[in-house]
């Protein structure tokens, strides 16, 4: 597996990364304990440096599961995790955002103990909180970078004006937001913003929440666990719809001999060397397929191939639901 450095920073990372979400939240039930353990660890002895997770995965059970699964190898792999959310330690529930200084430094040494870990890699702001100035935020990781608890400052979903006043205040080293063949509009000025800062940029559903993988269809049924069934993208209606980006997809993958996955994963690598995409799953041969991509050259040929294929088909339904997306700051 060959490494990049995400933007300008020290921080040297696995090509392709492991989005682990869905091993305990998001996708339908909790994957079986066991099973995440060796995926995880299976993903290692594959290459694989670079591990994402969050407190509200589960919420909590995803860090706790990362923490003991990368336990024996921490010092060779990379950990990012994210605050800002207000979770009840009783329910479950997060009724809202938090990212006061004060909630951040709490969440960082809840982290740390899951985690099994004495510093955090990189450290996101999961969604940008519109009570507390972003200022005060990347002030509150900075302490934390200067205590040694934290290495490294990130954003998720972050709009460039955010991006700028956080990066003044303390480095930005990443920025994370969903980029894939079906959602582009980071190209018009989150991309440039980030290569102007030194910025590096981690995608995460580069798979489009596996819509781009060829496997569903209208008639796929959905968990009522699977947050998939409440995104206006993934009815029934939209789905048929977007087949037609997957089948653009699919006839430049049967010319290369690979997979649509594969392509999609191969076409967001080539975008930018400081481009690090974290696909997840729960399988350890869709892992295998997923890899794989790393070693998929495509060519001007190829890229302008796709381009055309794609340009021709508009996505029908929005990304999140209403609500999920006021969670997003642009």
């Amino acid at each position: 597996m060959q490494k990049r450095i995400l933007g300008k920073s020290t921080l040297e990372v696995s090509a392709i990364g492991l989005g682990c979400m869905g091993m305990s939240f998001g996708y339908g039930p909790a994957g079986d304990k066991d099973a995440m353990i060796a995926l995880i660890r299976g993903a290692v002895e594959r290459g694989v440096t670079f591990f994402d997770t969050a407190e509200v995965y589960g919420p909590f059970t995803n860090e706790a599961l990362l923490g003991e699964a990368l336990a024996p190898v921490r010092d060779h792999v990379v950990i990012a995790t994210k605050f800002g959310f207000k979770v009840d330690p009783q329910t479950g529930q997060m009724p809202g955002l938090d990212s006061r200084p004060e909630h951040i430094k709490e969440v960082a040494e809840a982290s740390l103990r899951r985690l099994r870990t004495d510093v955090i890699d990189l450290f996101y702001q999961h969604r940008v909180d519109p009570a507390v100035p972003i200022e005060d935020v990347a002030g509150a990781v900075k302490d934390l970078i200067q205590e040694g608890k934290v290495k490294h400052f990130g954003l998720s979903e972050a709009g460039v004006e955010i991006l700028r006043r956080a990066h003044a205040v303390q480095a930005v080293t990443a920025l994370q937001s969903e980029y894939s063949l079906w959602w582009r509009e980071p190209e018009a000025e989150i991309l440039p913003t980030l290569k102007q800062l030194g910025i590096g940029f981690v995608p995460f559903s580069p798979l489009g929440k596996g819509f781009l993988t060829g496997k569903i269809d209208e008639n796929t049924t959905f968990d009522s666990t699977d947050f998939r069934g409440t995104v206006p993208r993934f009815s029934p209606e939209a789905r048929k719809a977007n087949r037609a980006l997957v089948e653009q997809i699919e006839t430049v993958a049967r010319k290369k001999n690979v997979t649509p996955a594969q392509i999609a994963l191969a076409w967001v690598l080539a975008r930018q060397p400081w481009m690090v995409p974290i696909p997840g799953t729960t399988k350890m041969h869709r892992l295998e397929e997923n890899l794989a991509a790393e070693s998929i050259e495509l060519n001007e040929e190829d890229l302008r191939e796709i381009e055309i294929a794609t340009s021709r088909i508009t996505v029908q339904g929005a990304r999140y639901s209403e609500g999920s997306q006021r969670l997003i700051n642009r």
